[in-house]
């Protein structure tokens, strides 16, 4: 079985520092080339996004009783952003939209968890 448990702290990562690398290096020292080379290989992983409407707890004996046309309430009011997840991790709230007849969502806030911090591991 994969341990994808870091996947989407890679991810960030990666972004994190070729934005970083863009931003802080001076031109004609070749630091941002060097980093972004060295995080593009992550590029190519896939990772599993997903959006999150709501969620609720319940029993299973209440599971049992749904039937065509129940409905379940969530614990999330219809205002508030939605959640989106990258392999489990969140990285971003959005808003839901609809491009030629299908579900979209327009990315309104993206979450930061000090990138700077995070330790890419190495395996054998």
């Amino acid at each position: 079985m994969t341990d994808m448990t870091q996947a989407a702290g890679l991810a960030d990562a990666a972004k994190a520092a070729e934005t970083n690398a863009a931003i802080s290096c001076q031109p004609g020292t070749g630091f941002a080339d060097e980093t972004a080379n060295h995080y593009r290989f992550l590029a190519d992983i896939p990772v599993r996004l997903s959006v999150e409407v709501g969620a609720v707890s319940l029993k299973l004996s209440e599971i049992m009783d749904l039937e065509e046309g129940s409905v379940v309430e969530l614990g999330r009011q219809a205002t508030d952003l939605l959640d989106i997840n990258v392999n489990g991790t969140l990285v971003a709230r959005g808003e839901v939209v609809t491009i030629d007849g299908r579900f979209g969502i327009r990315v309104a806030e993206v979450i930061s968890n000090q990138v700077a911090g995070t330790k890419v591991e190495r395996r054998a």
